[in-house]
């Protein structure tokens, strides 16, 4: 299984806004586009999913920024994953044309049990998980590193 770049992408948002400080300045979308590497766009759609979802909070203005909450901290990384990736298929049975095999097949259910196995590999994970050591000090260094 892979995942979106758009799932990808807000993963290692929420883990960059995961290591952030007490003290620490907001993260602005921008400033998490730059260190993920992305256009500015496509990190603004991930936060607002991320918004939507509750894991991530976004104030305006001065002293603004982004903020993990605390529902983001503990979310499950099974579940923000489903959230992401939305109930599409393994395989596009009903694609247009549709898979002649599609009323006889088996394959679709295994692949479908392949999936909710990923998943279920992943529910036991948080997000706190994912930015411990060795993974949280680089995150933080990617803030830290000069514009190329």
């Amino acid at each position: 299984m892979r995942l979106t770049k758009f799932t990808d992408l807000a993963l290692r948002s929420v883990m960059r806004l995961a290591v952030m400080r007490d003290g620490d300045a907001p993260l602005t979308t921008r400033e998490v586009a730059d260190a993920m590497g992305v256009p500015y766009t496509h990190a603004a759609k991930a936060v607002t999913r991320l918004q939507h979802l509750g894991v991530v909070e976004a104030r305006r203005g001065r002293g603004g920024g982004l903020a993990l909450t605390a529902l983001g901290r503990r979310a499950s990384v099974g579940w923000l994953v489903r959230e992401l990736e939305g109930d599409v298929e393994v395989v596009g049975c009903d694609d247009d044309p549709p898979c002649p095999l599609r009323a006889a097949c088996r394959l679709r259910g295994a692949l479908r049990a392949a999936q909710e196995a990923f998943y279920a590999a992943l529910d036991p994970l948080t997000v706190t998980d994912l930015v411990a050591s060795p993974t949280g000090p680089v995150l933080v260094g990617l803030m830290n590193r000069p514009p190329a």
